[in-house]
């Protein structure tokens, strides 16, 4: 690979930044964000999330002006009304900033993916919202899409090239760089370095592109023999699936949803890469393929509305539900237009999306607002059936089953996860956003001397309205957005060590344990000693010059569960209060050949379910001593 050299970068660089300026602004402004966000981390919260929103703001604004951009070059505006038009582009990212909180909502994650996707999109038909321009329109989004592959390429071999002389740096001369050097570097390459290449490969004068007929014989060899063969096997597998459960007669799984989407999208794109030579007399073939495709989207699409509707009428409706359910929609009426109508606009398929995209961030009909109103519906309707509803609010509950407190807790820990606290106000006379801005006040359990990062304020929030409506002993589940019913015993347990000086007499070695790889990969090495470990189905071995001591936590699980028993689903809230216990009963010893070993725990957490257990974390130290 040829990289181009510094006077052309420096040149294609300096007309980049005079034909992208705001483009540019809104880069450097979320690499600089990021960059404080990387020295802030779990230092200062409040600081944190608003370089993280800087950081999404960048993007956002990158992406309006450079639609905003391109959509002024394709009407040949003056530069004034171009400058007023990258105004406002810029006003609209900005005011964005102050809407989006991820650290408070994790649901401002996926609105912030949502407009990203969406202003994407945009970029995309912007130099094309005339009518016709199909060979442009293609030639155009085939050279950005090969110029974020060439992007992405220069920025690995870059970064890790950069890095390698950082880790040579510290191995040759002893200088020590923390590892946010090298996540700064990266953030600066992939950000700024990228960007600016990225950039300066956008063409000039889209118009001349409608005369451009070339076709890169990669792109075609990639998508007759990858992404169709992939697509193939797809509809295969799901068609025989779909057999499946009409001869047996039996629901969909739910994430059957994920595979039909998986194939729509193989599909979708390898018929978009190959639409300008479909016409072409040895390529006959590709228009006979892309009839059958849609034609086969049509009974996996009736299996896609079954598997979401088995959730939805269980489950109620959630935000990734609710993209399930309009990508569907969007999906039907794709099929039916390439189906019914010859003449066919694919400029129809990024303009759609993004509408969609946009429709579902804010509003009465975004994703949000439908799955806040129908979770907080099922929880309303659990509380009245066990008599905890009065005059609109919500209040303990005395007695209520197993499966409704679980469900009842998924729901909640769903609600203060994904729309905060506040979201839940309604149903309560304290004013929750001074409760959630209280809780968030509070001095960290996990890092003494720091205040709560974003997740454990998530999980105090939750314990706060758990106790409120007396549910504390129940334990609910929701994954990605998904809620799903905890019926199982679940049991929790979390110790530390009482002993905050450890004493070392009669021990010749110490070193600490490594509780997270699954490979004999960990070395260190002192004067005479060379020490791999490995944690292994909760087992957590050492090697001292290749003798191999195995500890098994279980040996103290089975003590300490029969010293300090709990009823079924007692302290299922991860946030309790860890037992503090004499060292002794965090110890255990075990011996080689040469070597005896000590293994002490500063802290030792299990879970059990259904009488099994589920999880197993520690932290402590091995002593080693030689016989």
């Amino acid at each position: 690979m040829k990289f181009p050299s510094v006077k052309n970068l420096a040149e294609s660089a300096a007309k980049t930044a005079k034909r992208f300026p705001f483009e540019l602004f809104f880069a450097l402004t979320a690499t600089i964000a990021t960059t404080v966000n990387i020295e802030l981390n779990d230092i200062a919260r409040n600081a944190e999330s608003w370089c993280l929103r800087l950081t999404m703001m960048g993007n956002l604004g990158l992406l309006l002006n450079l639609s905003a951009t391109l959509y002024a070059e394709a009407k040949g505006l003056t530069k004034a009304r171009k400058l007023i038009l990258s105004v406002i582009a810029s006003g609209v990212a900005i005011a964005i900033l102050f809407v989006i909180n991820p650290a408070e909502r994790e649901s401002d994650y996926t609105r912030f993916f949502l407009l990203s996707l969406a202003f994407h999109l945009m970029v995309a038909y912007a130099g094309f919202t005339a009518k016709g321009h199909i060979q442009g329109f293609w030639q155009f989004n085939k050279t950005l899409f090969l110029r974020f592959l060439t992007s992405a390429l220069y920025c690995v071999v870059l970064g890790l090239g950069i890095s390698a002389a950082i880790g040579a740096v510290n191995y040759l001369f002893g200088v020590e760089f923390e590892f946010d050097t090298y996540r700064i570097i990266w953030t600066w390459i992939v950000f700024m370095f990228g960007t600016i290449f990225f950039l300066s490969g956008v063409p000039v004068g889209l118009q001349a592109l409608d005369q451009d007929v070339s076709y890169p014989k990669g792109l075609k060899v990639f998508t007759q023999y990858v992404l169709i063969p992939l697509a193939t096997i797809y509809v295969a597998i799901l068609l025989a699936y779909e057999v499946k459960i009409i001869t047996q007669w039996n629901l969909p799984k739910g994430n059957v949803g994920y595979l039909i989407m998986g194939y729509s999208v193989f599909g979708i794109l390898s018929l978009l890469l190959v639409y300008p030579i479909r016409e072409q007399a040895e390529n006959k073939w590709l228009k006979t393929y892309a009839r059958s495709f849609y034609f086969l989207m049509l009974p996996l699409l009736v299996l896609l509305f079954v598997a979401i509707g088995a959730r939805v009428f269980k489950y109620g409706i959630t935000e990734f539900r609710y993209f399930l359910i309009t990508l569907a929609c969007w999906l039907l009426f794709i099929t039916i237009y390439f189906l019914l109508f010859k003449k066919q606009n694919i400029k129809l398929i990024p303009i759609t999306l993004s509408i969609l995209a946009l429709l579902s961030v804010y509003g009465p009909q975004s994703a949000y607002s439908v799955s806040e109103f129908s979770q907080r519906s099922i929880l309303a309707n659990i509380m009245k059936r066990n008599n905890s509803y009065s005059d609109g609010r919500f209040i303990p509950v005395k007695k209520i089953s197993k499966q409704d407190g679980n469900r009842a807790v998924a729901v909640l820990e769903y609600l203060v996860n994904r729309h905060d606290l506040t979201s839940l106000q309604p149903y309560f006379k304290a004013d929750l956003q001074a409760v959630s801005d209280s809780i968030g006040k509070r001095k960290s359990k996990w890092n003494t001397g720091f205040i709560v990062n974003r997740y454990e304020l998530r999980m105090n929030k939750l314990t706060w309205v758990k106790k409120q409506l007396n549910l504390n002993k129940f334990s609910g589940r929701y994954y990605d957005g998904d809620i799903v019913e905890v019926n199982l015993p679940f049991v929790n347990y979390n110790f530390t060590n009482i002993d905050e000086v450890l004493a070392l007499k009669g021990y010749d070695y110490i070193v600490d344990v490594n509780a997270y790889t699954d490979t004999a990969g960990v070395i260190s090495r002192g004067s005479d000693l060379t020490i791999k470990q490995q944690s292994k189905a909760y087992k957590y071995s050492i090697w001292i010059n290749n003798e191999l001591i195995t500890f098994d936590p279980n040996e103290l699980i089975t003590t300490l569960t029969a010293r300090y028993p709990k009823k079924d689903d007692e302290g299922a809230d991860t946030n309790i209060e860890a037992v503090t216990i004499p060292a002794s009963l965090l110890t255990l010893t075990e011996q080689s050949k040469s070597f005896e070993v000590k293994l002490v725990l500063s802290r030792l957490s299990y879970s059990y379910e259904n009488k099994k257990i589920t999880r197993i974390d520690l932290s402590g130290t091995y002593l080693i001593k030689r016989k």
